[in-house]
């Protein structure tokens, strides 16, 4: 990736919807060349996909991290269980003593708490640690 590669990107991290010939006006690339190396950016897997943020319009959503510690499991075991919850949005085996980190966006603190009870619940599961949202910044 080059200098070009990483505008590109932050362009499109600012809005997946921005059309190339923009793009290459701002990066100083032709428009074929700009959608040559999205094209590409896409099939190296730098870019996996365009996604909405959706902002519920009632409002009183709730995002969190759940931290997972459970024993003689497999990450992917979990997850496939974890599947049947719409409002959680990422799984992550990661190192360290936390084994999966996951991520929440549910309608209400209800919701979450019984989004985190049914988890709790899964065999194995040691404990489950519950880290807020209160602030968020896009990239």
């Amino acid at each position: 990736m080059d200098k070009f590669d990483r505008q590109i990107i932050a362009l499109l991290r600012q809005d997946a919807r921005t059309p190339v010939s923009q793009i290459a006006r701002e990066v100083s690339l032709s428009r074929s060349a700009v959608g040559e190396r999205i094209r590409q950016l896409e099939q190296d897997g730098v870019i996996r996909g365009y996604h909405a943020q959706v902002v519920d319009p009632a409002g009183g959503g709730v995002k969190a991290f759940l931290e997972l510690f459970y024993q003689n499991s497999r990450c992917q075991d979990y997850v496939d269980r974890m599947r049947a919850f719409p409002e959680i949005r990422q799984c992550c085996g990661i190192s360290g003593e936390t084994d999966m980190l996951v991520q929440v966006e549910a309608a209400s603190m209800a919701r979450l708490a019984e989004i985190r009870g049914a988890i709790e619940s899964f065999p194995g599961m040691l404990r489950v640690k519950t880290h807020m949202v209160v602030s968020e910044w896009a990239m």
